[in-house]
């Protein structure tokens, strides 16, 4: 563009101009209808505590380093217990700090931060304390009445919007069990480990307490081998948690407070998944000394292998006894292959077993070999058993064939054991249990009727339905009907065959102080037919193989799980437990736990 030759001139018109004085900031002036300076002036910063998660971006953004955080008020899930402090000494004003807030707590007023009625040079040394420590403010609610400069979504800098990853249409998924999830790519995968502002509430909330943010950077960097690394830290089943984990984690993402949390789980799962084998044997390297001691692990589930792998990098010898022909727990049995396929459980404990475990299958504590010899041969013991029994509603039909309990029917077919397909199959429960083998049988019966004839039961209603929402949509997707709010009533038989179910309204299932209380309108009742009902409202562990010499010097909690201290050491000190047996059926709670009681085994043998 040509620069206009009569520019230089065009300022001329102000010398004619009347000048305009203000007494600034002492009395404002009408802007736009409102007293004061501009709107889009940016004094003070405003912070509404109610929303600020302590996330630190605001710190971290802060090209003058002007922000610090300290202890604040908000503390709980989700939220780190800290709040900034802003040095208006070293402010720029520049709204940086607005415009990456994860919570939209942080905005700027337009009041201004003091008066001074003398001149700067006549001030003496009090007034001169007190503005130097006026400079350091601790934002709230104060100014938030006359804002001046906040964020919308769409000017953000945060990219609140996931990657999207590719998953196997419904009718191409509800045909097989191949695996539904298809990963990222690596550009994908950097793309959305670009969107973590790494304030590390995940850490915190995380049951192992896995450090998130560093493998996730590790991951945009392109460092697989590292980002593995730091996962095993604190966990070494992250093939199986990139599968399955109830991924507590994205659920206080700081960035879901304005748009979709980071995909924590699928980004663990791609680092482990394309990392090449050698690479990973690289890691498995690790200096052990051994101390010559044993440890027994009763159970080879996501406890009991996390705690082998720990007891074996500290040098003890172990062994794991499982019941199953397979390692993994409820995990290998209890979870269909269209979402943990057994390639990624055998890859996990293939790494686990690297560092000397043995394993012994097929080998049942409290038949093969008792808990007392385990105790005589070993140094200390860790139990870890799953939630292998069902729970039953009481019904007299439950004593024939074709009233089953999900828990069974999925461990059989997940075994490749032969499972009678009915063409009409009724599924009581609506947590994820209930979907898993709702979403089996869906599978079974489109390979054998080429149609899905399912229709699950729940006591609950849409908003509170137990199950995660993405098994809802996927299982609605395949061809499952889902009746919430309905509880069983009776399950009708007519020559020792299943005809009918029948449900009766649910009008509420807790009671006002929280506890589970169905209530039921007697006169809403729905039938339906059917040739098979399963039963999925809940497991309980098997404790048969605990001999009543150790059970009664057990200590148990209110809910009967086994007491342990935070050292998952029992009453009994040589004695520890962990997982489903003593806390209940999630996975990285149980790696979690076999990380604990590895340390406190360690220092009990120590």
């Amino acid at each position: 563009m040509k620069k206009n030759i009569f520019s230089p001139y065009a300022t001329w018109k102000n010398f004619v101009k009347k000048p305009t004085t203000v007494r600034y900031p002492k009395e404002d002036i009408d802007i736009f209808d409102k007293p004061g300076a501009s709107p889009t002036y940016r004094g003070f910063h405003t912070n509404d505590l109610e929303l600020c998660v302590g996330c630190a971006t605001c710190e971290e953004i802060c090209p003058t380093s002007a922000i610090t955080m300290i202890d604040g008020p908000n503390t709980g899930e989700g939220k780190k217990g800290v709040i900034p402090v802003i040095d208006y000494g070293r402010c720029c004003y520049c709204g940086f700090c607005v415009d990456v807030c994860t919570s939209r707590s942080l905005s700027m007023s337009r009041d201004y931060l003091m008066v001074l009625d003398n001149p700067i040079e006549k001030l003496g040394m009090n007034e001169i304390e007190h503005v130097v420590s006026s400079f350091k403010i601790k934002p709230d609610d104060t100014h938030s009445d006359n804002l001046g400069h906040e964020t919308p979504d769409d000017l953000s800098w945060l990219d609140l919007e996931r990657v999207p990853m590719g998953e196997a249409p419904a009718e191409e998924r509800v045909q097989s069990f191949m695996e539904i999830v298809k990963g990222f790519s690596e550009e994908q995968a950097k793309k959305e480990a670009s969107r973590c502002v790494e304030c590390g509430i995940c850490t915190d909330t995380c049951p192992a307490h896995m450090d998130i943010p560093d493998y996730i950077r590790a991951i945009w960097e392109g460092d697989l081998q590292r980002s593995v690394d730091i996962m095993y830290n604190t966990n070494p089943l992250p093939g199986i948690c990139g599968r399955i984990c109830t991924h507590k984690c994205e659920t206080v993402c700081s960035i879901s407070l304005r748009g979709e949390p980071l995909a924590i789980r699928w980004l663990k799962r791609y680092a482990v998944d394309m990392l090449p084998e050698e690479q990973y044997e690289e890691i498995m390297k690790k200096e052990v000394v051994k101390t010559g001691k044993k440890v027994a692990v009763v159970g080879a589930g996501p406890s009991g292998l996390s705690a082998a792998y720990y007891l074996s990098l500290a040098g003890h010898a172990v062994t794991i006894y499982e019941a199953l022909p397979r390692a993994g727990g409820m995990m290998a049995v209890g979870v269909p292959k269209y979402r943990l396929p057994f390639k990624a459980i055998d890859r996990d404990v293939d790494h686990i077993l690297s560092l000397g475990a043995e394993l012994k299958l097929n080998t049942r504590v409290g038949k093969d070999v008792s808990l007392t010899e385990l105790r005589d041969n070993f140094d200390a013991v860790y139990v870890s058993t799953g939630l292998h029994q069902g729970r039953n509603l009481g019904f007299p039909a439950e004593k024939l064939p074709y009233v089953r309990q999900s828990i069974d029917l999925l461990r059989e077919i997940e075994l490749g054991q032969d499972v009678d397909v009915p063409e009409r199959i009724v599924v009581i429960g609506g947590g994820n249990v209930a979907m898993d083998i709702a979403r089996t049988f869906a599978r079974l019966q489109t390979q054998k009727y080429g149609k899905v004839s399912v229709d699950m039961f729940a006591l609950e209603s849409w908003d509170i339905l137990p199950a995660d929402k993405e098994e809802v949509t996927e299982s609605q997707e395949e061809g499952i009907k889902i009746h919430p709010s309905f509880g069983p009533k009776d399950i009708i038989t007519e020559n020792d065959k299943v005809t009918k179910a029948v449900f009766v309204r649910c009008t509420s299932v807790f009671n006002g102080e929280g506890r589970f209380a169905p209530q039921f309108n007697e006169k809403d009742t729905k039938e339906i037919e059917t040739d098979l009902v399963v039963e999925s409202i809940g497991q309980s562990e098997d404790r048969s193989y605990l001999p009543e010499e150790i059970l009664k010097d057990l200590e148990y909690t209110e809910r009967r799980k086994v007491a342990v201290n935070e050292n998952q050491q029992t009453s009994i000190p040589w004695l520890f437990a962990g997982g489903d047996i003593a806390k209940g059926p999630d996975a990285i709670n149980g790696i979690a736990d076999g990380h604990r009681a590895a340390k406190g085994i360690d220092e009990y043998l120590s």
